[in-house]
């Protein structure tokens, strides 16, 4: 990678602890987050910093397996071995930790966490379509919005909420942008590549900044493709991934995709796209808008998830996929239940072909899910 700018974004978890050391020095709290459903906007909003949890490596499920059972998904278990383990530094600079009742294992998961550190429970209703669902969301922010004024001693106005989403929007835009490049038929980044720019977002402490890099990465990677001087040789692979979340860490079935020939460019996964595609209205009563803007995220806890077909659907066409591969973690049983659904959308209305993926953060199965790829994208005419 030869971008002067990308090495910003490589080690930016690393960074970051220096940035939350100053923090710490002037008191302001940290609030320790694991979901795209945690609304970053409020915490900023009460003068504290969001900061995303580990949870995507194999090493602290060990640890975790001495109380939650083994037959559960490992970025569940890896979420807890990192904090029951102090592995985590992200954790250890947490005042408190903002749950989310996303699935059944994480809430049950939650009561333990809550016995490490202070714990703030946000309970997500798992439907969008029932007009009740979402006055009970809008309830849950404000009670969420009452502890944070509370915990920090700042009072959350509408004029300081609307700033906060004024700031995220510009990120998520700037974000969007750049993956949008991806677009481009000479694929200008790797999928890990791209997969480490997003995943900074987790850990940005000063956010202003943090989009103004983010645009100096924008205007480099497109005066160098403007250049010619970058891209990787057709024809390739387009793959779109979709399912579980992935990281540093978990991120063993993208390195297999581009080892076999193929790229990833564009991840619809929550560590993907699902957090960025989608602006929150600027104007407006401030918690109603973030109320709505969160709950259709098209999450595979909500009943119908609708959503992700029309996300996929629209990704296909904007990216020009040739393929996708459905990555769902072991006993993560809300994807594992829709890979039907996003079957029958690819292979019966989108006219492409799709692999689903089910395993978990060992490498035991890597010969495995490498002949299963390989053989996968040997089907793939581009």
């Amino acid at each position: 990678m030869n971008i002067e700018s990308f090495s910003y974004f490589e080690r930016y978890s690393e960074r970051s602890l220096a940035d939350l050391d100053e923090c710490r020095e002037m008191g302001t709290k940290v609030a320790g987050i694991y979901c795209v459903f945690a609304p970053s906007e409020l915490i900023r909003a009460a003068g504290a910093v969001p900061v995303g949890l580990c949870g995507k490596k194999e090493a602290p499920i060990a640890e975790a397996e001495k109380v939650l059972p083994a037959n559960l998904c490992p970025l569940i278990k890896s979420s807890y071995g990192y904090a029951a383990s102090g592995a985590c530094p992200f954790f250890a600079y947490s005042d408190f930790v903002v749950g989310e009742t996303t699935c059944d294992g994480k809430k049950k998961m939650y009561e333990f966490l809550g016995r490490l550190k202070p714990l703030y429970l946000l309970n997500l209703p798992h439907t969008q379509t029932v007009p009740a669902a979402r006055d009970f969301w809008r309830g849950e922010l404000k009670r969420f919005a009452g502890f944070l004024s509370e915990t920090t001693g700042v009072k959350l106005t509408d004029d300081r909420i609307r700033e906060q989403i004024a700031l995220y929007n510009r990120m998520r835009e700037r974000l969007y942008n750049i993956v949008r490049l991806m677009s481009d038929p000479r694929i200008p980044l790797g999928g890990l590549e791209m997969m480490t720019v997003l995943e900074s977002r987790g850990f940005v402490v000063d956010l202003e900044s943090y989009i103004d890099r983010l645009g100096d990465f924008e205007t480099e990677l497109e005066a160098v493709l403007k250049a010619g001087a970058l891209g990787l040789p057709l024809p390739h692979a387009r793959v779109l991934l979709t399912g579980c979340p992935v990281g540093k860490g978990s991120e063993k079935v993208i390195r297999l995709i581009e080892e076999l020939g193929a790229t990833v460019v564009v991840m619809e996964n929550c560590t993907g796209i699902k957090g960025i595609v989608t602006p929150v209205p600027e104007d407006g009563d401030p918690l109603t808008a973030l109320a709505d803007r969160y709950l259709d995220i098209p999450c595979s806890c909500m009943t119908p998830n609708t959503g992700r077909l029309q996300s996929i659907s629209r990704l296909v066409e904007e990216f020009d996929i040739d393929a996708v591969v459905d990555l769902s973690w072991l006993y993560c049983h809300t994807y594992e239940v829709e890979n039907g659904l996003i079957r029958e959308l690819c292979e019966t209305t989108l006219n492409l072909p799709y692999l689903h993926l089910a395993t978990d953060y060992s490498t035991s199965d890597i010969e495995q899910l490498r002949t299963r790829i390989e053989a996968f994208l040997e089907i793939i005419s581009v």
